[in-house]
């Protein structure tokens, strides 16, 4: 009977679960990628209230920061497929405009001098507008390193009406210029 007792309090205290634990793997936010700042090239954020990580295939996740014709352009996105193996594309890119470390850029639509937000849905893509805006928040800005990281949110109307909310966005990313 003693061993039985001793059997089964072993038997609970490996098996019970904390709360603590439990509550912290329910947080989309915890399973986003660390803040870090070291060009790791990592993206993130919670579409709709779920994690939005990048699949690993070919392209999956791309930053580019390039001086051209006169302007500088921004541009960086994660996609991957879901289970229907559509793609979903969440990117943030600026149009004829300079990016500084600690700037803030509103994200409206796709006009010159403009930052703005983009939801893509197989191959089909929405942008920012007036109605539906957002924040691109860079933290951290090494041109020559080729270091880029930072933070967005945006919300989005698609091709079909429904409006998605892009929150909690991060990145720390190396680019190409």
């Amino acid at each position: 009977m003693k061993r039985l007792f001793i059997f089964s309090l072993i038997f609970l205290s490996l098996f019970s679960c904390n709360k603590d634990d439990d509550q912290s793997s329910k947080d989309p936010v915890s399973q986003l990628p660390a803040a870090t700042q070291t060009g790791e090239n990592t993206f993130g954020c919670l579409l709709d209230g779920e994690v939005f990580l990048p699949d690993n295939h070919h392209l999956s996740l791309d930053c580019v920061y390039q001086y051209v014709n006169g302007g500088y352009y921004f541009a960086l996105q994660g996609n991957r497929d879901n289970e229907n193996f559509d793609s979903i594309l969440i990117g943030v890119s600026t149009n004829d405009l300079k990016i500084e470390e600690e700037g803030l850029y509103p994200l409206r639509e796709n006009i010159p001098t403009n930052a703005y937000g983009t939801y893509g849905y197989a191959g089909i893509f929405s942008q920012t507008s007036q109605q539906y805006t957002g924040e691109l928040i860079i933290t951290y800005l090494d041109e020559e390193q080729g270091i880029v990281l930072g933070t967005f949110w945006f919300d989005i109307e698609d091709h079909n009406g429904v409006v998605h909310r892009i929150r909690k966005g991060r990145f720390d990313m190396q680019f190409t210029n």
